[in-house]
């Protein structure tokens, strides 16, 4: 499973999810259903929303210990 920090980091740069949908070339419903955790991104995605928060995508997605 994988984790984000979408969410946290969204707040702290003050974007909404319409707005980082936007900048990122996704619906809306993606970006909650990403930040919930029920949608595991693609890897243009993943590095689309690594450009918007300028951090490597290391930094915004980690794997979930079992």
């Amino acid at each position: 499973m994988i984790k984000n920090r979408v969410k946290e980091l969204r707040a702290r740069f003050d974007i909404t999810q319409g707005e980082l949908a936007d900048l990122v070339g996704v619906t809306r419903q993606t970006i909650v259903a990403l930040e919930k955790g029920s949608y595991t991104p693609s890897l243009l995605l993943a590095m689309n929303l690594a450009e918007v928060f300028k951090l490597p995508i290391e930094e915004i997605f980690s794997k979930e210990e079992s």
